[in-house]
């Protein structure tokens, strides 16, 4: 879509059947309303912290008003271009070298905004801008790129020294349920070894128990003394055979030999503690008797001693 406009007479010639005037009227401008795309040329441009750098851009714009843009400026794409790269030198003295390559979007739309309100008046309106490249110093490049080496390496001596505090971690955690669980289980042994003895002890007096008892009955019945003399004897035989095994101290009777004396006073030993008193059944004389040979047995037994 083209739009001309006549010097001579000032007015607008729009699309369709338009007749001027020979020698008066004549075609003076002619203004495209497509979109027109600019190449800012690269242009030197500093930033906050003084450093220098080469910038280019791009730049969409449209011709709103053809009057405005024919009779407003003299060459308005020439007046953009310009307007273009001052606003934008203007932006990047704000910014810090980081920030301009962080921000370049919000860049962008202030150098439209600015562009726009100037460019107002003369019919024009700017869409959009876009940086293309931005050439930083040899100097300043190689600075970045030693300050990107050592952001890496320091965010990978971080992640070692974390991974060296969780493997730490995790090994004192392992070493700890490790003690908790190894207590327990000695915890646990020591109960069953105790329930275990207590069991043993229990079923030892249980049995103990019950043998008293069946001896007890035996002992009731015909012959029972007869059978504790055996047993007695057998027990006597047993221990003089073990004698001096275990110590040089021994104990003899007065006459090791005579097996039926030493049975005889054991009985009446087992005698004289199992009978038991009966009130007004006994004569006082009889029983002292008793008691004396008791202890005249007893006598016996202790009255030679051997070192």
């Amino acid at each position: 879509m083209l739009a001309r406009a006549s010097r001579a007479t000032g007015a607008l010639l729009l699309r369709g059947l338009n007749v001027l005037i020979p020698v008066l009227d004549r075609i003076r401008y002619v203004q495209s309303l497509k979109e027109i795309v600019i190449n800012v040329p690269e242009q030197s441009a500093v930033t906050l912290d003084n450093v220098t750098l080469q910038i280019d851009g791009v730049l969409y714009l449209r011709i709103m008003d053809p009057y405005k843009a024919s009779y407003g400026v003299e060459d308005p794409e020439y007046a953009v271009t310009q307007l273009a790269q001052t606003t934008m030198r203007s932006e990047l003295g704000k910014l810090s070298l980081d920030k301009v390559f962080r921000e370049r979007e919000s860049l962008n739309a202030n150098i439209v905004d600015a562009i726009n309100q100037a460019a107002d008046c003369w019919g024009i309106r700017c869409l959009r801008y876009e940086i293309k490249d931005i050439h930083v110093p040899p100097r300043v490049k190689e600075s970045m790129q030693m300050q990107v080496e050592a952001e890496r390496r320091k965010r990978a001596t971080v992640l070692e020294s974390e991974g060296t505090r969780e493997s730490a971690i995790n090994v004192a955690e392992g070493k700890k349920q490790a003690q908790i669980l190894a207590s327990e289980a000695e915890k646990a042994e020591q109960i069953n070894q105790a329930a275990g003895e207590a069991s043993a002890v229990l079923a030892k007096a249980k049995a103990k128990a019950e043998a008293i008892r069946i001896l007890a009955a035996a002992l009731t019945q015909h012959n029972g003394d007869a059978a504790a003399s055996l047993t007695v004897a057998e027990q006597y035989v047993s221990a003089f055979s073990k004698l001096a095994k275990d110590s040089n101290t021994i104990l003899l009777p007065s006459n090791p030999g005579d097996v039926t004396s030493m049975v005889a006073q054991a009985m009446g030993v087992y005698g004289a503690l199992t009978k038991a008193p009966v009130t007004g059944a006994q004569n006082p004389s009889e029983s002292n008797r008793e008691v004396q040979g008791t202890d005249a047995s007893l006598e016996e037994l202790d009255r030679v001693k051997l070192s």
